[in-house]
């Protein structure tokens, strides 16, 4: 965008300076001159809003383009994220149902009163070692 504004200045720079030294140093009657220098004006115009027209286009193109990285990328992003949060679940889901069937054993040793409670806060604790473990994968 800054090569386009400062070509377009460069080119308005040189059909001013240009138009100026030509009504100088014309040798033609002013009639031609100013005639000259409306094609020259015309011509200029023309140019302008062609380049005008191309930069619009490249503009709009670019545009669209990183509309559409932009797009692909945060689906891409988000499908990640959305595999990540399934696995999770998972796990979660898993560890749950283990601790629900711990806490169902406990409750079954504990009514049934077979088991000092030593033993049975020595089961529960080194369980909970091992899901503490397994936690931190």
């Amino acid at each position: 965008m800054a090569k386009s504004g400062s070509t377009f200045l460069a080119l308005l720079t040189g059909a001013a300076i240009g138009a100026g030294l030509g009504m100088l140093y014309a040798p033609e009657s002013g009639e031609e001159t100013r005639r000259k220098l409306g094609e020259n004006a015309r011509k200029t115009q023309d140019d302008l809003n062609k380049r005008y027209r191309e930069t619009s286009s490249n503009l709009s193109q670019k545009a669209k383009k990183a509309k559409s990285d932009f797009e692909q990328r945060l689906d891409e992003t988000l499908s990640s994220a959305s595999y990540k949060a399934d696995e999770i679940l998972g796990s979660l889901e898993s560890k749950l149902d283990e601790l629900k069937r711990q806490n169902a054993k406990f409750q079954k040793d504990r009514k049934g009163g077979g088991d000092d409670k030593a033993n049975i806060e020595e089961s529960v604790a080194s369980k909970g070692d091992k899901n503490i473990g397994n936690a931190a994968v």
